[in-house]
């Protein structure tokens, strides 16, 4: 019983010393959010956390052979949890906190003093909780891209220790860097204003560089190259790419943080580039292949959202066709030219989509954007500085991922091992790491 008191007055202690003013009772001043912006906030970031679970999981569960279904959609359902609860504890701290412009502080740790109708500059449009909630589904889906790299191969507890330290290390610095009011890339305050409406660098840049480094550095799978590994079932990864698709309306429209024109013009901007990127793909296939499958099709459509999240609030919906037709044609050409040249194994070419769409879409976006929509202008309207902005923070992203991931990639197999053996890898992670078998009935 005083083990129990003992314990129970060490939370409480602890709790009143890193949530002072955490007090639901004492929220007593008057809210002045808006309903309109609060509901179509509260939509995005259910829209947004479906692209995890159900959409990437069905996505890339249906790419993988079918040893391995279960393993990735574990990985993919964990994080969902994992992620969540260190964004309130320390991740959303480091991201939007402090004056520092390269990393946040402590102050906001276990979400202290965030309540649900506090507004602050940033988050004016909905509120601060309902801000910590929507950035929340980026930092769950950001570590799952990365999964991609790595399926069929890597230990679930190596996943998990490094997605959380990656989260940590990687994403919410570039987080602080382009969003939070201070960065040094914030596209208001920075030092170097770059254009990223909607994780076009925070996102797909450092998950899609950091899954390069994963896939080097933990090697190929076991007979790449030498037998054939099919996809077990395009018709999961054809749901997950529509369940992607309508997502990504929350991930870049939500980016607003309202429910106003330039949700809009992101909407719309985001449907054309995803329509564009499909068609892309599949008549590059028809050009090299001569047919146009379901998978190329599905990529595609992914490649043109992904090339359109840094420009959807900043871009007209006809450039954001000339940009998904750019994201389906280059993201092609990276998973099959550039890939079958340097034969690295990135399983389900999380860097061949999101590493070079991403890229594309934030060089791009510098070119294009217009000022009377999201309020700064790209080269073509005389700014050239824009461009060498977005250069900038390209460079700087891709450094972090790369330095931040072969570190922790390098510290984890040094001490508990980041692949499973030969037999569990032949066996396949279903069994071997969860125990389990996936029976397909589609």
């Amino acid at each position: 019983m005083k083990i129990r008191y003992c314990v129970g007055g060490f939370f409480a202690v602890a709790w009143s010393l890193f949530c002072p003013s955490l007090g639901w009772a004492d929220d007593s001043a008057p809210a002045t959010l808006d309903s309109g912006n609060v509901a179509w906030m509260l939509v995005s970031s259910a829209l947004v956390l479906m692209m995890t679970a159900p959409g990437l999981a069905l996505f890339y569960g249906g790419l993988v052979r079918k040893k391995n279904i279960l393993g990735v959609m574990m990985q993919c359902i964990f994080l969902m949890g994992m992620m969540t609860v260190l964004w309130g504890v320390v991740g959303y701290s480091f991201a939007f906190s402090g004056d520092n412009p390269y990393i946040g502080n402590f102050d906001k740790i276990f979400l202290n003093g965030v309540m649900p109708s506090k507004a602050l500059s940033l988050e004016a449009a909905a509120g601060e909780m309902i801000f910590v909630v929507f950035q929340g589904m980026f930092f769950i889906i950001t570590p799952a891209l990365i999964c991609g790299a790595f399926a069929e191969r890597m230990k679930f507890g190596a996943m998990c220790l490094f997605s959380a330290l990656w989260g940590i290390v990687v994403y919410c610095p570039v987080a602080h860097w382009v969003w939070f009011e201070n960065g040094v890339f914030n596209e208001v305050g920075g030092i170097y204003p770059a254009i990223d409406f909607a994780g076009g660098a925070v996102v797909h840049i450092s998950s899609g560089v950091s899954a390069l480094v994963c896939a080097i550095l933990i090697g190929k799978r076991l007979g790449f190259g030498q037998e054939p590994m099919p996809p077990h079932n395009l018709t999961y990864t054809f749901v997950g790419a529509g369940l992607l698709w309508v997502g990504w309306f929350g991930f870049n429209a939500g980016s607003a943080l309202a429910a106003d024109g330039r949700a809009v013009n992101a909407f719309v901007a985001t449907h054309f580039a995803a329509a564009a990127g499909v068609l892309a793909w599949s008549v590059a296939e028809w050009i090299f292949n001569k047919k146009a499958s379901i998978l190329g099709a599905c990529s595609g459509g992914v490649a043109g959202l992904v090339c359109i999240t840094p420009a959807a609030g900043a871009v007209n919906p006809m450039e954001g066709i000339l940009l998904g037709l750019a994201g389906g044609v280059g993201c092609y050409l990276a998973c099959t030219k550039l890939k079958n040249t340097f034969k690295y194994d990135d399983s389900l070419d999380a860097f061949g989509i999101h590493g070079v769409g991403g890229t594309l879409g934030a060089i791009l976006v510098g070119v294009f954007a217009h000022e009377h929509i999201g309020g700064r202008g790209g080269l073509l309207e005389g700014h050239p500085q824009q461009l060498v902005n977005q250069l900038i923070s390209i460079v700087a992203v891709a450094a972090i991922a790369v330095v931040g991931s072969a570190i922790l990639l390098k510290i984890l197999d040094a001490t508990i091992g980041l692949r499973v053996s030969q037999d569990e890898e032949l066996q396949g992670l279903d069994l071997s790491q969860h125990g389990e078998e996936g029976y397909i009935f589609l």
